[in-house]
């Protein structure tokens, strides 16, 4: 047993008048001790659903994140700043990711793109990217990070694969199983940037106090180019069956050492792509249906690809505004130029 780590619970998990929040130094000592197995597994459960209860502030989630640009794995030497999708570790039930047809897209562009998550994961155990592109012809298991930095510069795509590339973060998946509620490490693998050096990272949030976190975090961490976006089950993928509310965080013009948060109600039937969510039925149709779209047939997959598609490629600066991107997205699907990223990627 860990005593300096049970003070650092006993400050979160000592109630509702008495409990408080820890600094992001406190924080940041509090995650490393649990990813090198410092503390016990009663102690780690405890910190985790208590710190679940209690809520995290924007400035633990900073001290994590630290830990995490401290410990885990980097892809570096992009041609541009990258853009990084984030996406829910335990995966999707409901609705059809579309986060790998993005980053293939934009990948396809010339925009270096970098995704990362693991195997299945509790609390949802929803199917995850990992078997996604294993079924695509994919498998990152077991490729070292100096190999995924090669295939990153050479593809302008690079995944970080959780049980490969960070293993100490494997640690904490048996205690969040266990607890069964998904604890505010989930909040930090949406913001977690594995590049070293600038980049855009894309956020997505359920409930809007989750976007206020991410912004004091982010903000404390001097990361300027963020994108917060109210997505499907969590993830930063676009709907297109009601209002897309989203966020873009970009460096001042007149001060770049500052920066400007701007909200932005996007419409998508405004943009010709509204239309109901893809359902997730199983892990075959969607394979399918991806290919379908990789192959350029019409559908709703390929209006949800090309929405997304479109969206991104003007937040990564190659379109001047959402209109062309939507057009160049569609461009790249129905000619070929996306499969061919895919195939040079396997």
């Amino acid at each position: 047993m860990s005593d300096r780590f049970r003070t650092l619970l006993k400050k979160v998990g000592s109630g509702t008048h008495t409990s408080a929040a820890l600094t992001r130094e406190e924080a940041a000592e509090a995650l490393r001790m649990m990813l090198h197995q410092e503390a016990t597994p009663v102690q780690v459960g405890a910190f985790l659903i208590a710190h679940r209860i209690r809520r995290p502030t924007g400035e633990e989630l900073a001290g994590m994140l630290d830990v995490y640009a401290e410990l885990g794995p980097h892809l570096t030497n992009a041609v541009r700043p990258p853009m990084i999708l984030t996406h829910p570790y335990d995966g999707r039930s409901r609705t059809v990711p579309m986060t790998i047809l993005t980053g293939l897209i934009l990948s396809a562009a010339g925009v270096p793109t970098i995704l990362h998550g693991g195997d299945r994961m509790p609390t949802k155990e929803g199917i995850c990217l990992h078997e996604i592109w294993q079924q695509l012809g994919i498998n990152w298991e077991g490729i070292s990070l100096i190999r995924m930095q090669e295939i990153f510069q050479t593809t302008d795509l690079g995944f970080i694969h959780l049980p490969t590339h960070f293993p100490l973060a494997m640690n904490l998946v048996g205690p969040r199983r266990e607890i069964g509620k998904r604890p505010p490490i989930a909040t930090l693998e949406l913001m977690w940037s594995p590049y070293l050096g600038d980049a855009t990272i894309a956020c997505g949030y359920v409930h809007p106090p989750t976007e206020s976190m991410f912004r004091t975090a982010l903000e404390l961490r001097n990361q300027r180019q963020f994108i917060t976006v109210k997505g499907l089950e969590g993830s930063c993928d676009l709907p297109r069956d009601r209002t897309c509310i989203i966020g873009i965080n970009r460096p001042s013009i007149d001060n770049p050492e500052t920066s400007t948060f701007e909200r932005l109600l996007l419409h998508p039937h405004d943009y010709g792509y509204g239309g109901k969510e893809v359902p997730l039925n199983s892990l075959d149709e969607l394979i399918n249906n991806i290919k379908a779209v990789l192959e350029g047939e019409p559908g709703e997959l390929m209006q949800a690809a090309i929405w997304n598609g479109g969206f991104y490629l003007w937040c990564a600066g190659v379109c001047s505004d959402i209109e062309t991107g939507l057009k160049h997205a569609q461009e790249l699907l129905t000619q070929g130029m996306v499969a061919q990223k895919l195939k040079a990627i396997a």
